[in-house]
Parts: C-alpha cells; sequence; structure tokens
C-alpha cells in the first residue's frame, strides 16, 4: 500500500485550506523562492553548486473571536530545491495563539524572542554571510510558548519560554529568551530600531546578551549588534556586527563586518536588484577567515528571489 508523504500532505493543505475556509476563516498563502548559482572555495578546495537558500512555503490566518479577541496561527516549511531528496519540506515556523489588547500569545514551534530582536539588521540573512556562522542566539526551538506586550511609547517587550522536554534542549533545563525592542524593525513607521535581548539555558548556552540598532538617513541604512555568548562549560565570548545598506533606484548596495572572539571574522559585499515588488536578482560576496583554519573561505553567488 502506497501512503502518502508528510510533504505532499503540507502541499496539499497548503493548497486547498483557501478554498475551503475562504467564507469563515481567511487564510494567506505566502512564501519565496531563493536560488542561488554558487561558487566556494573551502578549506582550498572549489566548488559550485545551484543552492537553495531558505526557501519557503507557509500558510497564516486570523479569526476574530469577539470584539476584543483574536485567534491566529501559522504553519510554515522550508522548501530545499538543491537536496538530493524529493522529500525536501522541513519545519519552520508553526503555532497557534491569542491576540488582544493584552498583546498576543503563540504557544508551537517559533523563534526566539532574542533572535527576533535582530530585526532586519543582518543584510545577508539566509546567505553565506549571515550572522548564524559567527554568532549563536539563531534558534527556532519546539515546545515554546512566548508573549509579547502592546507597545508602550514605541517599545515593545517579549519572552519565550522552551520546555526541558523540547528535542532541540542539551540541557535538562527550561530556556528563557526575553527582549525589549524600540520603533519599527523596517524603518517604515520610525527612523530607528532598537533591541537588547538575553537567551539562558536556550540550546546548550548558558547565556546570551545581544543589543541590536539600525537607522535610517535618507537612502541609507546603517546597523550594528554587539553580542555576549556563553556556551555551558566554556568561556564566554563577545563580538561585533556592522552593515550598511544604500538605495540607488532599483538597486541596493550592501556590505556588512562581523567579529566573534576565538571563532574569526567574516567580510561581506553584495547588490540587490529590484525587478518588481516581489522579485529580485541578487549577487553577493563572503570571505569567513575562521581561527581554526589556516586560510579564509570565499563564497560568491548570483542569485534570483520572488516572494509570493
Amino acid at each position: 500500500m502506497n501512503l502518502i508523504k508528510p510533504s505532499v500532505v503540507a502541499v496539499v493543505i497548503a493548497a486547498v485550506l483557501p478554498m475551503t475556509a475562504a467564507a469563515a476563516d481567511p487564510v494567506t498563502v505566502y512564501g519565496k523562492l531563493n536560488v542561488s548559482v554558487d561558487a566556494f572555495d573551502v578549506d582550498g578546495d572549489s566548488s559550485t553548486g545551484v543552492h537553495s537558500n531558505a526557501s519557503r512555503l507557509g500558510v497564516k490566518g486570523a479569526f476574530e473571536l469577539s470584539a476584543d479577541l483574536e485567534a491566529f496561527y501559522t504553519i510554515e516549511y522550508e522548501v530545499n530545491t538543491s537536496a538530493d531528496d524529493k522529500d525536501n519540506f522541513e519545519a519552520r515556523n508553526q503555532f497557534v495563539g491569542l491576540r488582544g489588547a493584552f498583546g498576543e500569545v503563540a504557544v508551537g514551534r517559533n523563534d526566539t524572542m532574542l533572535k527576533q530582536s535582530q530585526g532586519k539588521v543582518d543584510l545577508f540573512g539566509d546567505l553565506q554571510g549571515d550572522i548564524k556562522n559567527l554568532f549563536k542566539g539563531e534558534n527556532r526551538m519546539e515546545q515554546t510558548v512566548t508573549y509579547l506586550s502592546p507597545t508602550f511609547a514605541g517599545i515593545k517587550f517579549g519572552a519565550t519560554y522552551v520546555a526541558e522536554e523540547s528535542g532541540s534542549q542539551k540541557n535538562d533545563d527550561d530556556g528563557f529568551s526575553v527582549a525589549a525592542m524600540y520603533g519599527d524593525a523596517k524603518l517604515k513607521k520610525s527612523a530607528i530600531y532598537a533591541s537588547v535581548a538575553y537567551d539562558t539555558d536556550v540550546k546548550g548556552f548558558d547565556s546570551i546578551l545581544r543589543a541590536t540598532v539600525q537607522g535610517k538617513i535618507g537612502d541609507l541604512k546603517l546597523g550594528a549588534m554587539y553580542q555576549d555568548q556563553e556556551e555551558a562549560g566554556k568561556d564566554s565570548m563577545d563580538g561585533f556586527m556592522v552593515s550598511a545598506g544604500y538605495q540607488l533606484s532599483a538597486v541596493i548596495l550592501k556590505a556588512q563586518y562581523q567579529d566573534m572572539d576565538t571563532k574569526g571574522e567574516a567580510i561581506s559585499a553584495g547588490v540587490d536588484y529590484k525587478l518588481g515588488k516581489p522579485t529580485k536578482l541578487f549577487a553577493y560576496y563572503t570571505q569567513r577567515d575562521l581561527e581554526s583554519s589556516s586560510s579564509a573561505d570565499d563564497y560568491f553567488g548570483i542569485g534570483l528571489e520572488h516572494k509570493f
């Protein structure tokens, strides 16, 4: 007897939900495909490939339960177009929650507040220049409860609880991730975004402290991040990152530098060219120099992204 794979089920659900639930519970199908042709030189070995950069497919929606209470949900999967396995779906954020005047509470699989607190300061997210290659804390955890407060004078507070039974926890403790955020992360409603976040006992790290700021001056965006991290049983280490992006009509020029004690440093440069609101061409170059390696690694890619 042939069984339907979970990935096939996910696609069917994503396609059918809008038609079956449109009248009472509107659903939004969304996602993006980001694929690049890359040339890597790592540890002296050169290679080329066509890679998927966190391409994804998801459904989300909200339903008004009363005048002051709303239910909401998200079910999202990563689609790895470069995998040799045709069953190429991997779970991303998947949660259900309630929101009202008290703020919002979500339960399920979710990004921790420390990860969410970075806003849009990482200009090379999902590419080889992504801050996760040197900074820890970019965690998406299962078995979580996340609370986000209403906004008070431009400031919002958030907290994530990670249950000790979470398979991603590397100890027998509950984990906590908290953050305070000011302004609009997209810099559309405010000229500056700033946050401070702290993890304790999340995914094998005793603590991670992260401070982020990003601002906009005309067509120029400048950002910076400081991080101190301490893995269980090891000494703490700290590092920083700075980023800059400049928009020239449909072209965005980007640069980023990152350094972490005892791990290494990375420098990235890139350009995006918008073909339309949902579609862009991009090119990037990243050089990562790890202290554990005798030579720097080079990454270059040209790609296409389309959001829907």
